[in-house]
């Protein structure tokens, strides 16, 4: 039996053992279940700004966690040693309560909480659901780093337990999406959500010859001030990675004079990888 999983804007319809293309969901006995749930494939007690995140608790520490797949294809992808592959790269089985246990018993190390991140979280989205629900009964905060293309109704239902989001987003053309097997339109509304929910910020890798125009970032800035100029902009330097090895680095000049084409209309913009 057929079914189709829901969870964000491909549908993938999938038959009886098949595995969607993000790698982690699949249909079991005709129900669309997480393959990656309780799964970790990295553990790390990181500095909140590495997420990045400059202006939700600076100087504080939090207890981040990853599994493996993705919904997109990103040719420069850092992460794809976990996040374009599958189960083979898990390292531990973590439930919900461990996790918190572990976030709790790293209070005393500065720790704040939890953030999903290093794959792409949200195709795990019952683990961090489960997480997030416990984490905030502890007292404790919830952090995502998405690439925003979750379908809607599961992203609204998720943000009263995020505390922060860092949301990427890739650039600010149609042409740029289809490429990387994404839809700016989705991720667009996703940060249009989360916005109204919780602290947000943005990230933009700027890749030479692909999203580095000041015309580019001229229409990026000035839609998301169009949300809220107060949301903060990190504009990265790309490094060669995954199946973009062949490029050169973006020059630090690029990253710096985008930096201030955004700043014309967003009052936080930062640099990063620089």
């Amino acid at each position: 039996m057929s079914v189709t999983c829901d969870l964000c804007f491909h549908h993938c319809r999938l038959g009886e053992g098949q595995t969607g293309l993000c790698r982690a969901r699949a249909n079991r006995n005709g129900t669309i279940v997480p393959l990656n749930y309780g799964k970790l494939t990295a553990l790390a007690l990181d500095p909140i700004e590495k997420k990045p995140l400059r202006r939700f608790h600076p100087g504080s520490r939090i207890l981040s966690v990853g599994s493996f797949g993705c919904n997109l294809h990103c040719p420069f992808c850092q992460n794809a040693g976990i996040a374009a592959v599958g189960a083979e790269t898990c390292t531990r089985d973590c439930t919900p309560d461990r996790l918190v246990q572990e976030a709790l018993r790293l209070q005393g190390e500065g720790n704040i909480g939890v953030a999903y991140t290093y794959n792409e979280p949200l195709v795990g989205y019952e683990f961090v659901r489960d997480c997030a629900g416990l984490v905030h009964r502890a007292g404790l905060v919830n952090v995502l780093v998405t690439n925003g293309t979750v379908g809607e109704a599961s992203w609204r239902a998720l943000l009263p337990l995020l505390d922060a989001v860092n949301i990427d987003l890739k650039g600010f053309t149609e042409d740029w999406y289809r490429r990387l097997g994404g839809d700016l339109a989705t991720v667009k509304r996703s940060i249009a959500l989360a916005a109204e929910a919780c602290h947000l910020e943005v990230t933009t890798l700027v890749v030479p010859g692909e999203n580095d125009t000041e015309e580019e970032m001229r229409a990026l800035s000035a839609w998301l001030a169009s949300v809220d100029p107060d949301i903060p902009l990190h504009v990265s330097r790309f490094f060669p990675r995954h199946r973009m090895q062949d490029r050169s680095a973006t020059p630090v000049r690029t990253v710096w004079r985008l930096a201030e084409v955004a700043r014309e209309r967003l009052r936080f913009v930062y640099t990063g990888n620089c």
